[in-house]
């Protein structure tokens, strides 16, 4: 896990998007040895990137709803809702091997089932191997706001890829994203407003939603969260 990655890994491009664009920047951070030691013991929990559409029946053993997180930084929040919900599948993508790494040793210590983990570009993922309308939720927590506006084309918000999402979402599924950047919040409402396929908005923080690592620094900052909810209509 911690050496190059295949054609179909993290360094396969979407199509969604433009050559060359992608929403997350390559960071290398040391990596824990209870990091690295999970990722050996609980490969098993891992899903390889390839060009197969996933069977959630086959991959979880059972039929049950199907959720997707992007991003997942130490993946405590992560771990926890999975903990609290263990009657959902959860997907859990990120491109960050330590964090991909201590998300399978909190899993692993947990006994947690119902998670599946991926080192991948979640688009691509989004692209390949979810089927139409199989996700009843996305989860996006503090997504990089690119906040210079040369890089607005690498934001996980923008028509193409909301389009993509709406795609993958069954009738009614919903995508909640956080944000500590406010400009980045009004960009979102912007982009869904012009889209007649999705309803929704900024919500109150749901109590559900545990804080991440990031978020207390946010607030210890004095930056504002807000949290919005939109839902696939159509």
């Amino acid at each position: 896990m911690t050496g190059e990655r295949s054609h179909l890994g993290v360094t396969a491009e979407p199509v969604t998007l433009r050559p060359g664009i992608r929403t997350f920047k390559p960071r290398r951070t040391r990596i824990t040895t209870r990091a690295e030691q999970a990722l050996v013991e609980y490969a098993g929990l891992i899903i390889e990137m390839g060009d197969q559409p996933l069977d959630p029946a086959t991959v979880w053993g059972a039929d049950i709803p199907w959720v997707l997180e992007i991003g997942f930084g130490d993946g405590r929040a992560t771990a926890a809702m999975a903990a609290a919900d263990p009657s959902t599948a959860l997907l859990a993508i990120d491109v960050h091997t330590p964090g991909v790494g201590e998300l399978l040793a909190q899993v692993g210590d947990a006994g947690l089932e119902n998670v599946r983990v991926m080192e991948a570009d979640a688009i691509t993922v989004l692209e390949r191997m979810v089927p139409a309308h199989s996700l009843t939720q996305v989860r996006s927590y503090f997504p990089d706001p690119w906040p210079k506006a040369r890089h607005h084309k690498r934001r996980l918000v923008q028509p193409a890829i909301v389009d993509l999402m709406h795609s993958r979402l069954v009738p009614g599924g919903t995508w909640h994203l956080a944000t500590d950047w406010e400009e980045y919040a009004v960009s979102i409402l912007e982009c869904f407003d012009q889209d007649p396929h999705w309803e929704g908005g900024a919500i109150p923080r749901p109590e559900g939603r545990p804080i991440t690592r990031f978020e207390r620094r946010a607030l210890r900052d004095g930056r504002t969260v807000v949290d919005l909810l939109f839902t696939a209509t159509g």
